[in-house]
């Protein structure tokens, strides 16, 4: 561990459980970077992962956006470009450009929305963009007849959370130079979007720890009551 982050360990009582508005102030305090850092929500939950009927998937839209913007790619057959493009899309893709994508495995967008009628043409591609999390996907609300309802969601703060192998929940929330009252309600918005994905299977203590930390801070242990 680096002294700048033992110096900063200092600060966080690894014993405590912080309320919300204690833990954003802390936060910021422990953010010393030179740039501005994003803020992050990480959870344990009580799911098994391993069972179809317990997995997390879901979106949410964070009121004030993560403060990241994300290039969209939007694959749309030639009636719907012209929409995608109004929308806001960074890319606009058809065929030539999935074919592109199996061939040479490049990508240069962050997020990815199709319509209905590109989903089996996009299966080619699935190797190289499912294990990116970009395959679009109804469950994700980035599959739809209205691609220009996608995107504008998405250019508003819409954002696609899912666990991990290991039952953790990881959702960027903001920046450091959000102001305390932005990030609380970012935080409380996706809080409330991760208890309604519950699984029905899921029994017992759901979210049994919570963290917020910044980008190469420490982390600070949250109360989620």
């Amino acid at each position: 561990m680096s002294k700048r982050m033992t110096d900063l360990k200092t600060k966080v009582d690894s014993t405590k459980v912080y309320t919300l508005d204690e833990a954003i102030t802390l936060v910021k305090a422990t953010s010393n970077v030179k740039f501005d850092a994003s803020v992050e929500f990480h959870a344990r939950l009580g799911i098994d992962p391993k069972k179809s009927d317990q997995l997390i998937r879901a979106t949410v839209v964070l009121p004030h956006g993560t403060g990241k913007t994300k290039r969209i790619a939007a694959f749309v057959g030639p009636n719907d470009e012209k929409a995608a493009k109004d929308a806001g899309a960074d890319l606009v893709l058809g065929e030539e450009e999935i074919k592109a994508i199996k061939d040479t495995g490049k990508i240069d967008f962050d997020i990815a929305v199709a319509t209905p009628e590109m989903m089996p043409k996009l299966a080619v591609a699935a190797r190289v963009l499912g294990p990116k999390g970009l395959m679009p996907n109804p469950k994700t609300d980035t599959v739809d007849k209205n691609v220009a309802k996608m995107i504008e969601a998405l250019k508003k703060g819409k954002a696609a959370f899912k666990n991990d192998d290991q039952a953790n929940i990881h959702q960027l929330i903001g920046k450091v130079s959000f102001d305390n009252a932005k990030l609380k309600e970012n935080i409380e918005t996706f809080l409330e979007a991760l208890k309604r994905a519950k699984p029905s299977g899921s029994k017992g203590t759901y979210i049994k720890t919570a963290f917020l930390t910044s980008a190469m801070g420490p982390s600070i242990k949250i109360s989620v009551e």
